[in-house]
């Protein structure tokens, strides 16, 4: 409650018009609607695009700074985290991080972060400095829907607490929420049981397409809850079943001028690149090629 005190106090701050050091202090780039990718939605194009850094993982390990400027290069404008063991700043405070990435003209929109602990402390911190969203991104597959049925309980609540410091939690999928259990798909009973209010999805769109299931068709039956979309193509050179078969965006079997018209057309806000497996690249000429991609696509 401390903590939520002084965010509250801090937001009335805010609200009076104060200048707070090394937050919302970049230039570089005007507040809209909050509709980031669809700018250029009436002309099929995507205007800002993200890059779950994931998917440089080995080289945010060794310079995450390095890095980050990289991904600023290639064109993204928009980055997404994870936790690489030195949290989500790694090993930044969150007003340096906010201060690097708006330097680089890049929006931190959201981190994929373990949301069953200290989640408050992480909420506080990335509601400061304007972050968007705290994704949690796995849960492993559970046992039974009683089990699901605790977990849609638990994102309720800790979307509340995304809440009470001005931004969102949202959840990733992986292939396992979509496989059905004790009669029912999990995937449905979480976005069916969970408040539109404080809970929103992340769509991995690989994982539900090699989970059997249509990222398109989920997109019109869930619209408006699936808020970021995971841009991750399926190698039509591996086996169906190989479950590290990413590939280039484009290089693959998926259709993604169709998913990502489906996903303007229905409430999908953020695009973001995601690559897991290099065959004949590797990770930062992938995510340099990514972007070409992203930036010349029509749909």
């Amino acid at each position: 409650m401390k903590n939520r005190r002084r965010f509250i106090q801090m937001s009335a701050v805010l609200g009076a018009g104060a200048f707070l050091p090394l937050q919302f202090c970049s230039t570089k780039k005007e507040e809209n609607s909050g509709n980031e990718a669809l700018i250029g939605a009436a002309s099929g194009i995507l205007d800002n695009f993200g890059i779950q850094l994931y998917s440089v993982k080995e080289n945010m390990a060794e310079d995450p700074v390095a890095t980050i400027k990289a991904m600023a290069s290639f064109g993204y404008t928009q980055i997404e985290g994870f936790d690489g063991g030195k949290g989500i700043f790694w090993g930044l405070s969150h007003t340096e991080f906010k201060s690097l990435v708006d330097d680089l003209g890049l929006d931190f929109i959201a981190s994929h972060a373990n949301t069953f602990q200290n989640l408050e402390e992480q909420a506080e911190k990335a509601g400061y400095i304007g972050m968007k969203y705290l994704i949690c991104p796995w849960v492993g597959p559970q046992k039974s829907m009683d089990d699901y049925k605790r977990l849609a309980e638990e994102f309720n609540k800790q979307g509340e607490i995304c809440k009470q410091y001005g931004l969102r939690f949202a959840y990733h999928n992986h292939g396992y929420t979509f496989e059905e259990l004790d009669g029912q798909i999990p995937q449905d009973y979480l976005m069916e049981n969970t408040d539109p209010n404080l809970v929103d999805y992340e769509m991995d769109t690989y994982w539900v397409y090699t989970a059997g299931k249509d990222p398109i068709s989920y997109i019109k039956k869930y619209p408006n809850r699936f808020v970021l979309g995971h841009v991750k193509d399926k190698s039509g050179d591996l086996p169906f079943e190989e479950a590290n078969g990413s590939t280039l965006i484009g290089k693959g079997i998926m259709d993604f001028p169709s998913i990502l018209r489906a996903g303007m057309d229905n409430g999908m806000k953020y695009y973001i690149v995601e690559q897991e497996r290099f065959d004949g690249t590797d990770p930062m000429e992938a995510a340099k090629i990514n972007a070409a991609y992203m930036k010349s696509l029509i749909f």
